[in-house]
């Protein structure tokens, strides 16, 4: 195993890197797929018919925040060497405002939407950040497998989580308890063991990266902007943010809107959902602990292609899936491809990203993926909204998304890309 990674990682610091994605993949399941959504949706909102939209919206709020920050804290992170600094503060953020969802009662629609904005934001934030060690850790040959490491164990996390909150939900229904009294506590346990879970990673990760002195405070928008401006130079990389843009908007509609889908469509209880989610994650975690082996053999570029097909493969059963059957094979197949294309994602950006400007270039991705955020599970909502709630049409219309993705994937080769970032690394030293 040492020889996948850097001179000077033990195997016990890749765990506790890959511990972070267990810890918050949590938040995610519980509160943005699993729980949380139809809870806000059903209860918070009371079924309104702008109950989706709302919800949608609230997100593409948070993420538009993450994307007008992230680079700017990727530039200043660089400049100091002080990722880790930075995910601790991220990380106590997400969790502050997780246990804050639990005081989202029912009408309770402000606090419900603040709330989420501002947990949303910092595990976006958290994200980019997290994904920015990869690099420090894994030799660029192995990037795909290291990469696929964290994302298995985060579906181990998800599944965690979501099994204490369903042990919770399971009790209190047994009591005679309702959604609006064991959604709050389903919040508070999430928050708990993101906490708990992220210790690993934030008192054992090392910040290997060393301060550049001209990335100072001052300097970090200009440098910012000398990046977006020189993106030309990276044109395997420009072009690989703009599919990913592309193809996450997809995703992040589908994860967005997954218990919404399920409730409304196909009518599942909390508990069904639940479950639901709870194979989804062990589907999800095989395809992205067996596709990293996968993407470093056949190369990150064809195995991207493949998991988008896989994609349009699942929006159009569970489009047309008569009843619940089809649905859930779709559903398993959306599991094995979100955990390939979520890890092949950020192995290809940690491989075409210039060194010693790595924090930067993942703020850029986490700006491309949050753009996605926004346009993806928007384009769901005012499809529903327009077709009065008609959520099949709203599902069938997001496979455009990874349609186009396809389409721009075609034009990347990683070699290229490779060289292109070293040549920018020697040229930014001397600009």
């Amino acid at each position: 195993m040492e020889k996948l990674l850097q001179p000077g990682v033990p195997r016990r610091e890749v765990w506790a890197w890959a511990m972070y994605d267990f810890a918050n993949s949590g938040y995610t399941t519980v509160v943005i797929t699993a729980v949380f959504s139809a809870y806000f949706v059903a209860v918070v909102a009371g079924n309104a018919p702008w109950a989706t939209l709302a919800w949608t919206l609230a997100l593409a709020v948070s993420y538009a925040l993450v994307m007008l920050t992230a680079p700017l804290i990727g530039a200043w992170a660089d400049a100091h060497a002080s990722k880790k600094k930075l995910l601790w503060l991220t990380t106590l953020g997400c969790v502050g405002f997780t246990a804050s969802l639990s005081f989202a009662a029912p009408g309770a629609l402000g606090l419900a939407i603040a709330a989420l904005i501002l947990s949303n934001y910092f595990f976006g934030t958290g994200e980019n950040l997290i994904a920015a060690f990869l690099p420090e850790l894994a030799r660029p040959r192995a990037l795909g497998r290291v990469s696929g490491w964290g994302w298995s164990l985060g579906y181990v996390g998800g599944l965690v989580s979501l099994g204490a909150s369903l042990a919770y939900i399971n009790w209190a229904q047994a009591q005679g308890l309702g959604a609006a009294n064991f959604v709050p506590v389903a919040m508070l346990i999430t928050a708990a063991i993101f906490m708990l879970a992220s210790l690993p990673t934030l008192l054992m990760l090392r910040e290997r990266a060393t301060p550049q002195p001209k990335h100072t405070p001052r300097n970090a928008w200009r440098q910012v902007r000398y990046t977006l401006g020189h993106l030309s130079q990276l044109p395997d990389l420009k072009r690989f943010l703009i599919c990913t843009v592309l193809y996450q908007a997809g995703i992040q509609a589908v994860i967005t809107l997954a218990a919404i889908y399920a409730s409304q469509v196909f009518h599942f209880d909390t508990q069904r959902t639940i479950v639901l989610v709870l194979v989804v994650n062990i589907t999800a975690a095989i395809g992205a602990f067996a596709f990293g082996y996968v993407q470093d053999r056949i190369g990150h570029v064809r195995a991207i292609a493949l998991t988008l097909a896989g994609w349009i493969a699942m929006v159009l059963i569970a489009w047309a899936a008569p009843g619940e059957g089809l649905f859930w094979l779709a559903a398993n197949i959306a599991g094995l491809c979100m955990g390939a294309s979520q890890s092949a994602g950020r192995a290809m950006v940690a491989l075409l990203a210039p060194p010693a400007h790595q924090a930067e270039f993942f703020g850029l991705w986490g700006l491309a993926v949050k753009c996605a955020s926004i346009v993806g599970p928007l384009t769901y909502g005012i499809a529903s909204w327009l077709t009065a709630g008609d959520h099949r049409q709203a599902l069938l219309i997001t496979a455009a998304w990874f349609v186009a993705g396809l389409w721009v994937l075609r034009g990347i080769r990683a070699d290229r890309g490779r060289r292109a970032a070293h040549r920018f690394t020697l040229e930014a030293e001397h600009a």
